[in-house]
């Protein structure tokens, strides 16, 4: 699913750091970077077919190599 984050993101907090993280591999080979942290965060999203919401979505961040692969766990409204 494509969406873009309308406004700024609330409500930030870091769910797992390094070793915990499942993907740690992969993010690692993928983008580099060494310490990763998956974040959660609830924002306004604006989806393909123009509809715009509230949402919380999940993210990769990673000193240097900025947030990666997010996606929208679930519909606030």
């Amino acid at each position: 699913m494509n969406f873009e984050i309308v406004g700024k993101i609330s409500n930030i907090e870091v769910i797992s750091v390094n070793l915990s993280i499942r993907e740690l591999d992969s993010l690692q080979k993928k983008y580099g970077g060494r310490r990763w942290r998956t974040l959660k965060g609830i924002g306004f999203v604006s989806l393909e077919n123009g509809n715009v919401g509230r949402a919380e979505f999940h993210c990769y961040e990673a000193h240097g190599v900025g947030k990666r692969k997010m996606k929208i766990k679930r519909f606030l409204d």
